[in-house]
């Protein structure tokens, strides 16, 4: 399996429309745009705060207003998904069994 960009579109605290696009982590503008297309979206301004998220965690999310249509959900989720990266684990000691 290769790694993989996941949008989300989430409506009413619920996942509502999902796609998947081919991504490397440094690839991230260009599948989100092919995501969009698949999505029938337009494409989300990707702020320096999403740029920090991404670097960071991997993921970030857009808000309505982090695009200049009119959009009918509360959220977009992206993230990146690599099936090889190690797991992590969880540092909570109620999962330590």
């Amino acid at each position: 399996m290769a790694t993989a960009l996941w949008v989300k579109i989430i409506r009413n605290h619920r996942t509502d429309r999902q796609a998947t696009a081919p991504c490397g982590r440094d690839e991230a503008h260009s599948a989100l745009r092919e995501a969009c297309r698949e999505l029938d979206l337009p494409e989300p301004i990707w702020l320096d705060k999403n740029e920090r998220e991404w670097e960071e965690f991997g993921m970030t999310r857009f808000f309505p207003d982090a695009f200049f249509e009119s959009v009918p959900f509360e959220r977009m989720e992206i993230e990146y998904i690599d099936p090889d990266a190690p797991k992590k684990k969880s540092r909570d000691p109620r999962n330590a069994f």
